[in-house]
């Protein structure tokens, strides 16, 4: 965290010193409250200049705030007239993501009706030269806060979920293990999974909760007993632990599916449930 610190100052020093910079802001997790950090989380700068193109063309700035070990440049944001951006891992193991504005675009988004989500996470200002974020909207740190979904948004999740078991099952039948993980791992967890444990840890907390990004926060909050059915869903590379991961996925998802069902008043797909467990049954059986 000192190392953090001694970088921001420095970054914070060159920006007041810099004649093409007009501001300079903190954002995201180091200045949300509900977001968790620790030494190892990142500086997110947004930089304002009047002019961005030579600082998004020309990186020899990066190096004075030390020496760089990878560097992930994203400017193509700028070919659309908006920002650039750096993201860049210094040799003392900080990791510091630049956003570089031009000045209209930055007014531009000032202008906006609702707080930008980037700025809504939470901000700081640390160089304003010409008191251009003095009517800045405050954060509400509300982007991150598990909203209540719709009934058919559930049911299409647990319909989707339910019938993508079915290429994991045939992949693991056929020895197809990257298409498998590809099935379990890409689609089912991230598509339906993280957002039916979301769900269900928010309409514990009254949908006021935030579990950060893909399930961070999950063990958190998440009883120990929960936590260890959603442990049981992770694999490795053998077919059967993966068989069982796949049951594992299903048994967590039939429980929390009807939990949720209860606190949203809909029916539950217990004939999908129970047709599509029997498929996966008769196929690990041939396995």
């Amino acid at each position: 965290m000192k190392l953090r610190n001694e970088k921001l100052k420095m970054i914070s020093e060159w920006a007041e010193n810099n004649g093409d910079i007009r501001v300079a802001l903190l954002t995201s997790s180091l200045v949300n409250p509900l977001a968790p950090v620790d030494d190892l989380s990142d500086l997110d700068i947004e930089l304002v200049f009047n002019d961005n193109s030579n600082y998004i063309t020309d990186n020899s700035w990066i190096r004075y705030f030390g020496e760089t070990i990878a560097m992930i440049e994203e400017d193509e944001y700028c070919f659309e007239g908006r920002h650039g951006m750096k993201m860049v891992l210094y040799d003392d193991y900080i990791k510091v993501d630049f956003k570089l504005y031009s000045k209209v675009k930055f007014l531009a988004d000032l202008e906006r009706a609702e707080l930008p989500e980037d700025w809504d996470i939470g901000y700081k200002v640390l160089v304003d030269k010409d008191g251009i974020t003095s009517e800045m909207q405050k954060p509400s740190y509300q982007t991150s806060i598990i909203k209540r979904p719709s009934v058919k948004k559930v049911q299409q999740v647990l319909n989707d979920f339910w019938w993508d078991t079915t290429y994991v099952a045939k992949s693991l039948l056929r020895d197809e293990l990257f298409y498998a993980k590809f099935s379990s791992e890409h689609i089912i967890r991230v598509d339906y999974l993280i957002p039916l444990i979301e769900w269900y840890i928010a309409s514990q907390h009254n949908w006021n909760i935030t579990t950060n990004k893909y399930g961070r926060l999950f063990k958190k909050y998440l009883t120990e007993e929960m936590w260890v059915r959603v442990e049981s869903t992770f694999a490795g590379s053998s077919i059967p632990a993966n068989w069982d991961a796949l049951f594992a996925m299903a048994d967590l998802v039939s429980t929390i599916g009807k939990l949720l069902a209860e606190n949203l008043d809909f029916s539950y797909p217990i004939k999908l449930e129970t047709d599509i467990r029997k498929y996966l049954f008769d196929l690990r059986a041939k396995s």
